[in-house]
């Protein structure tokens, strides 16, 4: 095992980025089909296709994800995601066509770098050239290359975060992995040792506010990036699962975010998370879930561990 979404096998992961506008994609390939399911927490998501991933509508299978830095600009990415695939003949048959089944979501990160340059096809397409079943690159690559967290005094006093990734092997051999790009109004917190290792800066002194505590004080006088947030994550096993179970799945592993995001699924945030089935061992969708909610917990941390200073922002790892 490589402790990353790589781990599930007939999964590809790849990354495209513009590191001098701060911004990239980041694609999870699944040529053959698999089952799918979203859940979708934060109040102001920006998707595409997630309605097919409901249990009972027609589309059973799905053939890429993409997550995106761009916001809602970031969603023309998908297209390149598709002419890909569509290029190797991956797709629903439609009779005169395949049409690639690409879900995706977004991240608002145009307030660092330059906001003119957002993920679109030609990236999204990039993207897909550069995906392997390699161990995936953490950081500020792909989908994490603008990704920030701590916004409670505006942007100007954020933390630079990123994208990060987490394996697990449960009984039965069933593996479960996470992949998750971190842009939250809130801190990232050690779930363990509850200190807060990025997140808001205080104007004075440059340490860490503690967004929490802060929230239930006097907002009056904060100063607020309130819509410069969303996480956005993918959770996946090689066990079978069906499209009830995989939402179920996505929905236990908004779990994670909650313990290691504070405040989460904010009015501010468009949390939202995609579960991906692609194999056919027996698993146990409790246990699955549960699962999941550990490896999106640890994905969150790798993200902030991994990143490094950027667009004049301080790194987690840096402070």
């Amino acid at each position: 095992m490589n402790g990353t979404l790589t781990d599930i096998q007939g999964i590809k992961v790849g990354h495209a980025q513009n590191e001098a506008a701060l911004t990239g994609c980041t694609v999870i390939l699944c040529e053959s089909g698999g089952v799918a399911g979203v859940d979708v927490r934060g109040a102001a998501p920006g998707t595409r296709e997630t309605d097919l991933l409901h249990p009972v509508k027609m589309m059973d299978q799905v053939h890429g994800i993409l997550l995106s830095g761009g916001s809602a600009f970031g969603l023309d990415a998908a297209g390149g995601v598709m002419r890909y695939l569509e290029e190797r003949g991956v797709g629903f048959d439609v009779g005169v066509a395949r049409v690639p089944i690409v879900p995706g979501a977004v991240l608002f990160d145009l307030m660092i770098g330059d906001p003119a340059v957002r993920p679109d096809a030609a990236m999204g397409y990039e993207a897909c050239r550069q995906a392997t079943t390699d161990p995936v690159p953490q950081g500020c690559v792909g989908a994490g290359t603008g990704a920030t967290v701590g916004k409670l005094f505006g942007p100007k006093y954020a933390t630079k975060s990123g994208i990060g990734s987490a394996s697990m092997k449960i009984g039965g051999g069933v593996r479960v992995a996470a992949l998750v790009a971190v842009n939250a109004f809130g801190d990232v917190v050690d779930p363990e040792s509850q200190a807060i290792l990025a997140g808001a800066r205080t104007p004075v002194t440059g340490g860490y506010a503690n967004s929490a505590k802060l929230l239930m004080g006097d907002l009056n006088r904060i100063i607020a990036g309130f819509h410069t947030n969303t996480t956005i994550g993918v959770v996946a096993t090689d066990a079978a699962l069906t499209k009830a179970e995989a939402s179920k799945v996505a929905q236990m592993a908004h779990n994670g975010y909650a313990r290691a995001i504070r405040p989460v699924h904010t009015q501010y945030d468009g949390d939202t998370i995609f579960a991906l089935s692609h194999g056919t061992k027996k698993g146990d969708v409790n246990a699955i879930g549960f699962v999941a909610s550990l490896v999106m917990e640890a994905a969150i941390l790798n993200a902030v561990k991994h990143a490094v200073p950027a667009g004049g922002l301080p790194a987690g790892s840096r402070q």
